[in-house]
């Protein structure tokens, strides 16, 4: 294995841009998937995106979910396709293309031709693929970008007609009517997109008006109001809440009756206040007549003091009624421009119709209004697969039905609707109010909503049928498939597929002039059996001119096609089939692979590309398009607005990425609520908390393996190769045992998160996982990892740490692609037969073998760890000062013998304690007593609460522990359970000593109790605790690594000297321990040793002293030397000469080839002479200071 440099030096971005040009160099993506190719499939569908915008966090998330998803599949031995789509039709290119021409009308584009404008539409759609492809692919992201597909595609079009086709063959395709905002001065519908780029604030008129009931012995009269009265010509309807209750009130002074809803008095005009309909917000259905969605901000003067309550001076409240009991009921019209409607003038009933504002009755003029129209239809006064009277023409103005104000602009006409509306008697009260509404933002003219004839697929007769595809559909997080999906499902409406746009797939159906005869294609082959001519392009400009020869003879003319394209959700919905131009291509390997396995996208998606998928699929084969979908939230700017490149509240991706990598943001993304459908703010400072939390401690671990491994090199010893894993099972050492366990519960946990979709639970394991490597098996084991336990241990320890690194990095190569791969290049250098990339490697099996006790045990070896630490602190004791004992109390006896046995040197090193005492009896150093728990009782118990609270509190020691053996007790005639009481254990100091001297601390689990108080004998481990830890600081200061060797030299200072000389005598073994090295006496420093850092220190626990470091330097033993040189001074000399002058590392190695013993013959005139490591030199101080110590 190569060197690598400090983590503080290491560029992860830097490194990703390597392993970039790695993939590249192997074509590792395009390699995994012919290896892979005899696996069985994997489907997954990849939603297309536009590419007239660039890549945003949202398509990065999304995106990163996919790749970890199909990532761990190919691992888990599945062939996993990924090609990337685009959407190339609809309104977003269009948009693009208006703006860049000028485009402002249908009649523009007519003016331009289909032909060159479809041109250019096509010539945008793939502005930004090579930005996108860079984005995708900086993230780490694998897809297929050169085998894309494309909804532009003839062959995609082509599968889109079969689609289209085949519903029509099922009788689920009608031509009916959809209201939606128009635009009379483009002449054109617009979608609720364009609908919103263009609000302004304007005043419109506010009236209120009297439908007079038939048959009704009082002459009563429903009152409805509106801000839109150029509908009112077009009523055919009104519509109350059957479940509100109405009331009749007579006028005092007119005698006049209404009705409106008991809530809704207020709507009435009143003689002790200035009548005006200001005090009532727009009610109009979503209506609705000429407002986006019906939502008006109202902005006049409103009188918030006028209650709901009848205006007993003006009015007489008759009788209250339900809204039930009005269904049905006849009025007179206002307008007998619809007067053949034998249907229409009833009321029906709709829980749309709400009772905080208006009247809590609606006009209804369904070609005026979104739920206008499907309250009608539901009534029965309209019929949705016949034709529907708009009375309003292209230009926005009345047609011929509409007699008296024909030719007229609908909003022009408003006062002289009043007026007429007043002559008739029916104005109640009229009155302005100032809203919020849509412009189009083309022509800047007021929108309609205006009925449009559109193509239908009959989603409600399929109903039953989609909820039962969404229960065999697996979705993370489980609540957006059975509350918003279902929810959505059970009140899905007929679907309008069409558009009368020119950009898109036309529909392939042809019409006969006098709309008797219809034909839909289903195919380029059809059509041309059909039309005799070979279509090689669908779109509009290419086929158009296309006609049909009618079945019924010449006589009756041709078939043209119908002007609509579809919309582009109804593309993107057919994708599954027609990304592989099925039926036409791919039959067997569709046939065999549907549903999908995978899906993912956002929450908005519940209304778009899950939904559109879900109902084709259900329409065309009776099941679900997926099997398992993912759905994730929305990413926020860091304020919790939606992120604007205008407002700049957001830094780029690219940014991100170049400043802490890729890896780290896809981390930051999946570890957060966005992939359990909740928003996310984004921070920057989110990602660098994973890059110090997550990644420079997983790469720290590394980096210490691969240093003690090139030390085992170093000093001489065979390079390292790493144990195999079955030997490793083996170990007995105690901590080997845990992390082999450690591991193969975070390979479990992995696979059972993977296999359950639920991708955010991975990252918090990881993280405590990786905390526990470092934290836990390096650092309590860096003794063997240094090899100052000897070679064997030393190799079993590194290869462990080799397995265990090697090990999480296959498990989480879906998650961290670059990371991952960076360390395995370097690690698979020791391994035979090693893949060439971590992502050609299989996920890591699970084997069983696992050690529960022992994982346990080590997790509450941590806690106590961390309780005595907490009781240290509170003490102000630091780890350098030793502590005579610890108690530890729990029940558990295998973990009492864990922590006095096989974890006892651990604790005892890492806490600085210098005995462990085992305690079963929790209540020799605890008092119990029982507390409620009054967040669960309260709202159980009521009045009782009280009474139980207060027995609870008095039981006794004998109560509370029978109560925690049997797990109930009964208390007043209440059974409570162990949840019901908080069992509280307080520490019970032992007698004859205070709290400063023993105190203890607990998790409700163990309890620690750390004896505080002074002992003189542990003086000098404190202190020789103290020198160590100077001279790791001082290694540190002058630049060293772990893996180099220097000679530590100490000189006491002052008084103080014989204390010190006591303690690295006293302490020798904990401190040669502790540095690998002898602390050697600064007399022992020979002439030719080079010191190259020196620090001194006073008052260290009353002792000052000089630390000195330097290079090892060879030990002569001159008269031994001299015995070869027969007696010969001068050849001696010269010989020492030459060894000094010798690489001390070159040296050792060739003292360890030959076994202590090395010959040296290369002195001129010098004999040739065999010189033996402890008989004639020693290659440093320190074996010559030990030497002499043994």
């Amino acid at each position: 294995m190569e060197e690598v440099c400090e983590g503080k030096e290491f560029s992860f971005p830097n490194q990703e841009e390597r392993i970039l040009r790695l993939w590249s160099d192997i074509r590792a993506f395009e390699n995994q998937l012919k290896r892979t190719e005899s696996k069985p499939e994997y489907i997954f569908y990849d939603g297309p995106p536009f590419a007239t915008g660039k890549p945003h966090y949202g398509h990065i998330l999304a995106g990163t979910i996919k790749d970890v998803v199909t990532r761990y599949q190919s691992m888990c031995g599945w062939h996993v396709t990924r090609r990337f789509g685009w959407d190339c039709h609809g309104l977003p290119v269009e948009f693009e293309i208006d703006t860049k021409l000028g485009i402002r009308s249908r009649d523009d584009v007519l003016a331009m031709g289909i032909a060159a404008y479809n041109e250019e539409c096509r010539g945008i759609v793939t502005r930004y693929v090579a930005e996108w492809e860079e984005v995708i692919t900086r993230t780490g992201r694998w897809i297929d970008f050169k085998n894309d597909y494309k909804t532009m595609d003839p062959q995609f079009m082509e599968s889109v007609w079969w689609v289209f086709a085949q519903l029509f063959k099922k009788g689920l395709v009608y031509r009916g009517f959809k209201v939606m905002p128009y635009s009379t001065g483009c002449k054109t519908p617009l979608s609720n997109f364009e609908a919103g780029l263009n609000y302004k604030d304007v005043p419109d008129p506010a009236i209120v008006v009297a439908f007079p009931l038939k048959d009704d012995p009082q002459n009563a009269a429903l009152v409805a109001w509106t801000t839109t009265p150029w509908t009112l010509p077009s009523n055919l309807a009104l519509c109350v809440n059957a479940n509100f209750v109405y009331a009749k009130v007579k006028d005092k002074s007119s005698g006049v009756i209404y009705i409106v809803a008991e809530s809704r008095l207020s709507s009435l005009p009143s003689r002790k206040t200035k009548p005006s309909a200001r005090n009532s917000a727009a009610q109009e259905s979503s209506k609705t007549k000429g407002a986006a969605n019906g939502k008006f901000e109202n902005k006049g003067t409103v009188d918030d003091k006028v209650k709901s309550g009848l205006d007993t001076e003006t009015y007489e409240l008759l009788e209250k009624i339900t809204g039930a009991s009005l269904v049905g009921k006849k009025y007179v019209p206002l307008f007998d421009y619809f007067a053949e409607f034998s249907n229409a003038f009833r009321v029906a009933a709709d829980n749309y119709v709400t009772d905080d504002s208006g009247t809590g009755i609606v006009h209804c003029a369904p070609a005026f209004g979104e739920d206008d129209y499907r309250v009608c239809v539901e009534a029965g006064i309209v019929q949705k697969d016949e034709d529907l009277i708009v009375a309003v023409d292209a230009d926005g103005c009345f047609t011929e039905r509409i007699s008296d104000f024909h030719g007229r602009y609908v909003k022009d006409a408003d006062k002289d609707i009043i007026n007429a509306v007043k002559a008739k008697g029916r104005l109640v009260s009229t009155g302005s109010m100032v809203h919020s509404y849509p412009f189009c933002w083309r022509s800047d003219t007021p929108l309609l909503y205006r009925a449009v004839p559109s193509w239908f697929v009959s989603v409600e007769k399929i109903k039953d049928q989609l909820l039962e595809s969404n229960k065999q559909t697996y979705w993370v997080p489980d609540y957006v498939k059975e509350k918003r999906f279902h929810n959505w499902l059970e009140n899905a409406r007929d679907w309008a597929v069409s558009r009368s746009r020119f950009w898109g797939t036309p529909l392939p159906v042809w019409v006969s002039e006098d709309g008797e005869e219809k034909v839909v294609i289903d195919s380029i082959d059809e059509l041309e059996r059909h039309s005799g001519i070979k279509a090689t392009d669908l779109h509009r400009h290419f086929i158009d001119h296309i006609t049909i020869p009618s079945s019924r003879g010449p006589e009756h003319g041709v078939l043209r096609r119908v002007d609509d394209v579809f919309d582009c959700w109804f593309e993107s919905g057919s994708m599954p089939y027609a990304y592989i131009h099925y039926p036409f291509e791919n039959v067997e390997l569709f046939e065999k692979n549907f549903p999908g396995h995978f899906v993912a996208e956002g929450l908005d998606q519940t209304r778009g590309w899950f939904y559109t998928l879900m109902v084709l699929s259900t329409a065309l084969f009776g099941k679900p398009a997926f099997r398992n979908l993912i759905c994730n939230g929305l990413v926020l700017a860091e304020d919790g607005k939606k992120m604007s490149k205008r407002l700049k509240n957001y830094p780029s991706p690219m940014e991100v990425i170049g400043d802490y990598g890729a890896d780290a943001l896809r981390l930051y993304l999946i570890n957060s609520p966005v992939v359990r459908a909740e928003p996310l703010r984004f921070k920057k400072d989110g990602v660098y908390s994973v890059v110090k939390d997550v990644f420079l401690p997983w790469y720290n671990a590394y980096r210490f393996l691969v240093q003690n491994a090139k030390r085992l090199e170093v000093e001489g010893f065979a390079p390292f190769v790493p144990i195999d894993l079955a030997t490793l099972q083996t170990s007995s050492n105690v901590l080997d045992q845990w992390i082999n366990s450690a591991t193969e519960s975070l390979v479990q946990f992995v696979r059972q998160e993977m296999d359950a979709y639920r991708l955010y639970t991975v990252v918090p394991y990881l993280l405590k996982f990786i905390d526990n490597l470092t934290n836990i098996y390096v650092r309590f084991n860096r003794k063997r990892l240094k090899g100052r336990t000897g070679e064997d241990d030393c190799r079993i320890s590194l290869s462990t740490l080799y397995h265990v690194l090697l090990t999480t990095c296959k498990a989480m190569a879906p998650f961290t692609p670059f990371f991952t791969e960076g360390l395995y290049q370097n690690l698979r250098k020791v391994l035979d037969g090693a893949e060439e990339s971590i992502h050609y490697c299989s996920f890591p099996s699970s084997n069983g073998m696992r050690e529960e006790r022992i994982e346990q045990s080590v997790t509450r070896m941590m806690t106590v760890i961390d309780l005595a630490r907490a009781i240290r602190e509170r003490h102000n004791k630091p780890l350098k000062a030793p502590l005579k004992e610890m108690v530890v109390v729990h029940p558990d006896a295998d973990f009492l013998e864990d922590i006095t046995g096989k974890l006892r040197e651990y604790v005892m090193e890492e806490l600085n304690v210098k005995a462990i005492i085992p305690c079963n009896d929790p209540l020799k150093y605890a008092s119990l007593r029982a507390e409620p728990d009054f967040s669960v009782l309260g709202k159980r118990l009521g009045k009782s609460m009280g009474i139980v609270a207060k027995e609870i509190k008095a039981m006794s020691l004998p109560d509370i522990l029978a109560f925690e053996k049997s797990g109930e007790v009964t208390i007043s005639g209440h059974c409570l359970k162990l949840n019901d009481i908080k069992v509280v254990r307080q520490f019970k100091c032992p007698d004859n000593v205070t709290d400063k001297e023993i105190d203890a601390a607990g998790d409700g689990d163990v309890l620690v109790v750390l004896d505080l108080r002074a002992d003189e004998s542990l003086f000098e481990a404190g202190l020789a605790r103290e020198v160590v830890n100077r001279i790791q600081k001082l290694r540190k200061k002058a630049g060293l690594e772990p893996t180099d060797i220097v000679e530590v030299y100490y000189e006491p200072l002052d008084d103080g000297k014989q204390i010190l000389e006591n303690i690295v005598s006293s302490q020798e073994q904990y401190i040669r321990e502790s540095l690998g090295s002898p602390l050697l006496r600064h007399t022992l420093c020979p002439p030719q040793a080079m010191v190259f850092y020196k620090e001194e220190y006073r008052g260290v626990s009353g002792v000052s002293f000089i630390i000195s470091l330097a290079r090892p330097a060879l030990i002569f033993k001159s008269e031994a030397i001299l015995r070869l040189f027969s007696g010969n001074k001068m050849y001696a000399e010269a010989f020492q000469t030459y060894l000094l002058s010798r690489d001390l590392s070159n040296l050792k190695s060739e003292f360890q080839a030959g076994k202590g013993k090395i010959k040296v013959g290369c002195l001129e005139h010098l004999p040739e002479v065999e010189i033996e490591l402890g008989k004639h030199l020693f290659l440093s101080v320190g074996d010559y200071y030990l030497s002499r110590t043994e």
